[in-house]
């Protein structure tokens, strides 16, 4: 080989190993470059990218719309909560932010129960940055160099070496330090986070006085209840959205941290109560410039009489309490009293109130959510839908008499009125609460051909007439209340011909407590059926302001189709049940001219918990309207379980019909 040649092989062979090592050096500088992004610089980049894809941030809701009572009176109002706040500023190390915890926790009272094991490890990580990186093998960041692992599984690597023994180095300073910490770092990087809510006026004082960059103070508010546990849980509650809430309200464009209604009248009315949020721009140091005010929420009010229904939840607390303990009343608890305007739907009153005795002590619960969910057989009181459905069928006549004598169907006890009432008309089968003429009217109703202790074959197309009819009173549907649930009740399945008797005096169905106020207004309109309704006007702001967005307007729902007459004479019963002898004399003060019917209905009860009803018990209901000739008030009295079996014994209490009188003169007392 020439020497030319030999120089010439010689270079490219030089030239081929420097690019060699030019490369080996490039991929190293490379590498390591990455592995730094990655594991040491990771949290920087996350930041910074967080911080600049948002430029726009918004504030916490401005306060809640007011609710006010019918008379102006305010049941829910707003205040003032002291709140300590952190917002990271641009360039905020890691190191500073932990002994700006530490400063915190220093003067901030803070409970850190919701502290977990993971946040005690992150926060050791965070001030333990090589010991943490330690944790990780050689091999393992060799894995994330050729992209085997994440820096998500790194970071998974390290929370479970973290040891033991360096936690239980940690002492309630450091504690408190670390809860501070996993919040000030929960969330979006430019999120304002709420350090601690509740805060004292001295926390505020000292937070004010000292130079922690990026803490600040700040006035929120809170839910307050001027009447406490007064109507408590047809109000509602607030809260930051639950998880079963999540999609609904963040299709409204929400935040997951917001606050708004979650039950009842703050669910239902939360789009007019809530307030919107103040609207800021992310300035480069960091700080928020102002762009957009938000505004609080609409005021509401309600048709509720708030005074009123404390009386009446008194009375019933009252009542339940002398039934426990003075007559013995082991499985009675709770009463409902609805008081409604029927010409409007408009309800004044609906009062749950349970007692729960323990020992010599008593735990009264507000319990008029179960107005609109918490089913009940009604008995008796049903009755003048019952006859409705025997007028319109032609299975009863007006004036008709009929013998009050116990119905026998074969193999089945015998069905019978509460005593023997003789020979009665439809008036007087209203008056004194006679099951068997309603009996006789439901076989008619059925085609049966009845005889005394042998099979009854009914056509079974009559317990649709039933429903169908009670459907139009508003027993077995819904009401249109504006409350965000309402029980349907319960619609028994079976259609066996027993059943159908138990049906026409209201032994079968159940019906809630709202739908049976319904029911009876409806039978006070003359057979127009009116929506129920609590809302009677939603401000445009504040009702200072005096500006008027919305009053309700009452909606007629149906009309019970049947003849005048025939309602007119159902009417005329109601009328006499509340007279001397009726079975409704003395549940409202005859000066007022009462009309109403009582119901007294068997019901079974679990008593031990076990899921199944062991127990026989005695209810009682009570619908009433006064006066006769021109209603203008409705009464609606359940008391569930006021008596059971005992032997041959009845042992029961007449608590409804305490209550019932008391509840409606208390009514007049404050509206005449």
């Amino acid at each position: 080989m020439s020497k030319n040649k030999r120089n010439l092989k010689n270079t490219i062979k030089k030239r081929y190993t420097f690019l060699k090592v030019l490369v080996l050096v490039l991929m190293t500088i490379l590498t390591s470059n990455l592995l730094y992004v990655q594991i040491f610089k990771r949290d920087y980049y996350e930041e910074e990218l967080d911080y600049l894809s948002t430029n726009i941030v918004y504030g916490e809701n401005l306060p809640r719309g007011k609710i006010y009572d019918v008379k102006g009176r305010i049941i829910v109002d707003n205040e003032d909560v002291n709140v300590i706040e952190y917002r990271k500023l641009r360039g905020i190390t890691t190191k500073k932010e932990i002994e700006l915890a530490y400063n915190l926790a220093n003067i901030l009272d803070v409970n850190y129960n919701n502290l977990t094991k993971k946040d005690l490890k992150e926060f050791w990580i965070a001030n333990n940055r090589e010991l943490s990186n330690n944790l990780i093998t050689e091999e393992e960041y060799e894995l994330l160099d050729r992209r085997k692992l994440t820096s998500n599984d790194i970071k998974d690597l390290k929370l479970e070496r973290v040891p033991d023994d360096e936690l239980t180095k940690y002492n309630e300073l450091d504690k408190e330090a670390s809860y501070i910490y996993t919040l000030m770092n929960d969330g979006y990087y430019s999120d304002t986070k709420q350090i601690k809510r509740y805060a004292t006026e001295e926390e505020v004082e000292k937070i004010n006085n000292s130079d922690l960059k990026g803490v600040s103070t700040s006035i929120s508010w809170d839910r307050s209840y001027p009447y406490g546990d007064t109507l408590r849980t047809i109000l509602g509650s607030v809260s930051k959205v639950p998880v079963e809430l999540k999609d609904h309200y963040l299709d409204l464009g929400l935040d997951i941290n917001d606050r708004v209604g979650i039950s009842f009248l703050e669910y239902q009315y939360d789009s007019e109560l809530r307030g919107t949020k103040n609207k800021y721009k992310v300035e480069q140091d960091g700080t928020l410039t102002l762009i957009e005010e938000g505004r609080s929420g609409n005021d509401i009010v309600l048709t509720i009489d708030i005074e009123l229904q404390k009386e009446i939840e008194k009375i019933l607390e009252s009542e339940i309490r002398y039934s426990i303990s003075f007559e013995k009343m082991i499985y009675y608890n709770k009463s409902y009293a609805i008081i409604t305007e029927p010409d409007t739907g408009s309800i004044l009153t609906m009062a749950g109130v349970e007692v729960v005795k323990k020992g010599d002590d008593y735990k009264t619960y507000d319990y008029s959510a179960g107005i609109v969910t918490s089913p009940v057989v009604v008995g008796s009181a049903i009755k003048g839908a019952s006859h409705i459905v025997g007028y319109n069928a032609g299975a009863l006549k007006i004036g008709e008499k009929r013998a009050d004598n116990c119905v026998k169907i074969a193999a089945t006890p015998e069905k019978c009125s509460w005593k023997k009432l003789g020979t009665l008309d439809d008036i007087g089968a209203l008056k004194y609460s006679s099951n068997t003429y309603q009996y006789q009217t439901a076989m008619k109703v059925a085609k049966a051909n009845y005889k005394y202790n042998m099979p009854l074959v009914i056509d079974e197309s009559a317990f649709d007439i039933y429903r169908n009819t009670f459907k139009m009173f508003g027993l077995g549907t819904k009401t249109g209340i504006d409350l965000p649930i309402e029980s349907l009740g319960y619609i028994g399945e079976s259609r066996l011909p027993g059943l159908l008797l138990d049906f026409a005096i209201g032994q079968y169905d159940n019906y809630t407590p709202i739908m049976l106020s319904q029911y009876i207004d409806t039978i006070a309109n003359n057979g127009t059926r009116i929506r129920k309704h609590l809302i009677k006007e939603v401000y445009d702001g504040s009702i200072e302001d005096g500006i008027i967005k919305y009053t309700y307007t009452k909606e007629e729902l149906n009309k019970v189709e049947t003849e005048e007459i025939y309602m007119n004479r159902v009417k005329q019963g109601l009328q006499a049940v509340m007279s001397a002898g009726g079975t409704g004399y003395g549940y409202i003060d005859s000066v007022y001219n009462p009309s109403g019917k009582t119901g007294t209905s068997e019901s079974f009860i679990d008593t031990d918990n076990d899921g199944l009803v062991d127990k026989e018990t005695l209810s009682n209901t009570f619908v009433g309207y006064a006066p006769s000739d021109n209603p203008k008030v409705t009464f609606t009295i359940i008391s569930p379980d006021i008596g059971y079996y005992k032997g041959n014994k009845t042992i029961r209490s007449y608590v409804n019909r305490r209550i019932s009188y008391q509840v409606s003169k208390k009514y007049f007392d404050f509206y005449q």
